[in-house]
């Protein structure tokens, strides 16, 4: 397919900035394999996340087993000499069994406990046509994003720190428009459909009323322009809205329980429509959703819920069976999603990308429809005799509108329960901390070890493989648990921050413990080996219940927020973004669990922050008196 000129433009412009910023990296040199960290390393490694959350009693049991597991010519040299000849064969030893861990054996719904929203600036559309017309627009934005993948023009994501300049692998960009996640008993199934090009004939899937259509957006090569997609759209919604027959909304099952939905859809196949409008599902590039206006009601309205969460919940879970959650499709890597009400944004299955691929790919695509619309670029006759666009038929027994209704209930029961917030602290950002020497991430990551104490006085100090004994023991000294002068405590923070940037590093150069326990617990159950004890042992429990998962999804703007749900039931899940000079957080948690407030954590993040603030301000500031007199006093000696 021809790239028109707007589209050259663009990859030649971010491809000669990368170059500018890059050009000393020879983009021939492969990049290396995911490496096999040492085993004692991880063993020690391990032992020291567990000593601030196990009881003494608990720590020396788990000591024992875990220095058996490790001891000379034992299992764990074993496994580990077995994990090294799998490596040799593979690309990443570690990914199929992170994928099935982390996502594709997991049975729980896929909103709200797997699938981030990201939320675009709010729109104000005058009526339907405005909003078709900006549909068109994203969904022309985003075709030329792929055909920019498609030509390799995309800049290629760097290491910022350690490594700085080396290429990061750019594979993940590539699953967007290619994949889907199919439900199983007992295991989902991740496809791919096609090629990285784009094909003959491609096409997306619109939701509107609940309803699927099929939109052909590449045929014979030829790229549908604005135009057409607007006219093609316009279609739909009449379709949509004059349609006699509504099918029940079976994008409701994609919500439920992932085993109840893998028995329905064994059910849907057994009919030839069932599995064509299935198959159509699947092989789109993406889904496109159109959203009727989120019209709460006061008892939804009651918690005084802000216009921003209710958009970001709109994003993560499209706020019920009443509203718009049957709009969707969660099995779909890449939902854009666009309201009558100018609420916008996406939601995105997990397994695929991370989230700062997804973000990547936003920011990408509001930049360059900014481009091409500052253009005004030449319209293009529409082509009138274009097709209809194709309605998805469904023959739906009775037994599935049972379940249809069944995922309802549980995925309502789901949204209600979930407790969001969003803070924006203005106070400072990520240059405070860059002031004092320290990591802007270890900074945060410490601020939040810091409020979830607070919040639970002797809780677990447990935030993604950050919780270490200096973090503890500097949270203590911070909330008066031990009597500690001032400048001690700021000495304790600036230990926690070393211990913290210290094993970020070693996670992000692939020296983490857990992709590394992972492997040689999954190895043993391959071999037919009975499970290790140091995987059956409690701690191991312990040490992977997240009660406050973090992520750090970096933006260029405010203009884009991402959030998600907790991953445990009495947890918290926590995004935030840190600007120069403010730090944006998405808080969520279960309103079913009495010792959790995502409203009351967020208040406790700012005090946090202003505690630090004030800890750095107030021993720098002594520090700077203190030398301001010792040079005034070598002075006066001077003078003697």
């Amino acid at each position: 397919m021809i790239a028109s000129s707007h589209e050259k433009e663009y990859t030649t412009k971010v491809a000669a900035k990368d170059m500018e910023i890059n050009r000393r990296w020879n983009l021939m040199k492969l990049l290396p394999k995911l490496p096999i960290p040492d085993l004692h390393l991880t063993l020690q490694n391990y032992l020291d996340i567990l000593t601030p959350i196990l009881t003494p009693e608990q720590f020396q049991r788990t000591k024992r087993i875990v220095e058996d597991f490790g001891k000379l010519d034992g299992l764990g040299e074993f496994l580990q000499k077995k994990l090294k000849k799998v490596a040799e064969t593979k690309e990443n030893w570690a990914y199929s069994w992170w994928l099935d861990d982390m996502y594709l054996r997991v049975r729980q719904p896929l909103p709200v406990n797997f699938n981030p929203g990201i939320m675009f600036p709010a729109r104000y559309f005058e009526n339907r046509l405005d909003q078709l017309r900006y549909a068109a627009r994203l969904i022309s934005g985003i075709l030329d994003y792929k055909k920019i993948l498609d030509d390799n023009g995309l800049p290629i994501d760097r290491c910022r720190q350690n490594k700085k300049g080396q290429p990061l692998c750019m594979e993940q960009y590539y699953h967007l428009f290619s994949s889907c996640r199919v439900p199983g008993v007992r295991k989902d199934s991740l496809i791919s459909n096609f090629a990285k090009r784009m094909s003959e004939q491609e096409h997306i899937i619109v939701v509107c009323m609940n309803q699927f259509f099929v939109l052909d957006v590449v045929k014979n090569f030829t790229r549908m322009n604005e135009d057409d997609i607007l006219m093609q759209l316009d279609r739909i919604t009449k379709m949509a809205d004059e349609s006699e027959e509504k099918f029940a909304p079976i994008g409701l099952m994609t919500g439920a329980p992932r085993d109840r939905w893998a028995l329905t859809r064994m059910q849907l196949t057994v009919d030839s429509t069932n599995s064509d409008s299935l198959d159509a599902i699947e092989r789109s590039l993406f889904v496109l959703c159109l959203d009727k206006a989120l019209h709460l009601s006061s008892d939804e309205t009651s918690n005084n819920v802000s216009d921003e969460v209710s958009i970001m919940l709109q994003m993560l879970h499209g706020c019920g069976s009443n509203h718009n959650s049957g709009n969707r499709w969660f099995d779909k890597t890449l939902q854009f999603i666009i309201s009558e009400d100018g609420a916008c944004g996406l939601n995105f299955e997990h397994s695929p990308s991370d989230g700062i691929v997804v973000v990547q790919l936003a920011q990408h695509l509001l930049r360059h429809m900014e481009e091409v619309t500052q253009r005004r670029q030449a319209r293009v006759t529409s082509k009138c005799d274009l097709p209809y666009p194709r309605r998805l038929q469904w023959n739906i027994l009775p037994e599935v509108v049972q379940e249809i209704e069944a995922a309802a209930v549980s995925l309502d029961s789901l949204i209600d329960d979930l407790d969001f917030s969003i803070l924006t602290f203005d106070h400072f950002g990520r240059e405070f901390p860059k002031s004092q020497n320290m990591s802007p991430d270890s900074f945060i990551q410490l601020a939040l070890q810091l409020t979830y104490y607070r919040r639970f006085r002797l809780g677990r100090v447990d935030n993604i493989r950050a919780n270490s004994s200096p973090a503890l023991e500097w949270v203590q000294a911070m909330t008066g648990h031990t009597t500690t002068k001032e400048e001690e405590i700021f000495k304790l923070l600036q230990k926690a921050i070393d211990w913290q940037t210290k094993y970020m590093t070693e996670a992000v150069l692939g020296n983490g413990i857990d992709c590394h326990l992972l492997g040689l617990r999954e190895l043993a159950a391959e071999l037919g080996m009975p499970t290790p004890d140091m995987f059956t042992d409690e701690a191991y429990k312990i040490s992977n219940h997240f009660s406050l998962s973090t992520s750090q999804v970096p933006t260029e703007t405010t203009s884009i927020l991402c959030g998600y749900g907790p991953v445990v039931q009495d947890g918290y899940g926590v995004c935030y973004n840190p600007l120069p000079d403010k730090i944006i957080f998405c808080v969520s948690s279960f309103k079913s669990c009495p010792e959790t407030s995502s409203d009351l954590f967020t208040a406790t993040i700012e005090s946090s922050f202003l505690q630090m603030h004030e800890l750095c301000l107030s021993v720098n500031d002594q520090k700077s008196k203190q030398g301001f007199h010792k040079i005034r006093n070598l002075g006066n000696v001077n003078n003697i």
